[in-house]
């Protein structure tokens, strides 16, 4: 019976735990992390090989904190393999196009400064809010728990466009 005690006292403080860093007050939703410190072998991208231009007059001006050519571009460097536009990736560019007018369209009652870190922040709150009593003693991943309610249910969806007389697709059984 003492055994049996002791047992469940330290299974009861193990749960009272937490993995939390105090600096860092995430709330463990997802552990995107990699806990074993060791590096992560796709993150990892060999540099662009060097090359020497026909005149180094064609070399461009170094700039402190600038961009090297031999830098690696991973995504342009697809968006090119697939017959895209490399360039428009480039967050100088402005707005392409062919997107003017959808952006037009989203913007045409004004645009609100510094809505990412407003809604980030609302997010922040609403997580530390629904994990406050978020224990369990076999570690889960809570994510979709959380923010089921805020999901769309895609064959509902489906059902409503088809009732509103849309053209649908068919779509997968459930």
């Amino acid at each position: 019976m003492p055994r049996i005690l002791i047992i469940l006292a330290l299974m009861a403080l193990t749960a009272c735990g937490s993995r939390q860093d105090t600096a860092d007050r995430d709330t463990n939703l997802r552990q995107l992390r990699n806990p074993s410190g060791a590096p992560e072998e796709f993150s990892i991208v060999p540099p662009k090989p060097l090359e020497v231009p026909e005149t180094l007059a064609q070399l461009p001006q170094p700039t402190p904190g600038g961009s090297n050519r031999t830098d690696p571009t991973p995504l342009q460097d697809a968006v090119a393999a697939l017959g895209g536009n490399p360039s428009r990736l480039n967050p100088g560019g402005g707005i392409g196009a062919g997107d003017q007018a959808l952006v037009a369209r989203a913007t045409r009652f004004g645009i609100q400064p510094g809505i990412r870190q407003e809604l980030a922040a609302a997010d922040q709150e609403f997580r530390e809010r629904r994990s406050l009593f978020n224990w369990r003693l076999v570690p889960q991943d809570t994510y979709n728990r959380i923010y089921r309610s805020q999901t769309l249910d895609p064959y509902a969806s489906l059902e409503a466009a088809r009732r509103a007389g849309a053209l649908t697709p068919s779509a997968p059984p459930q």
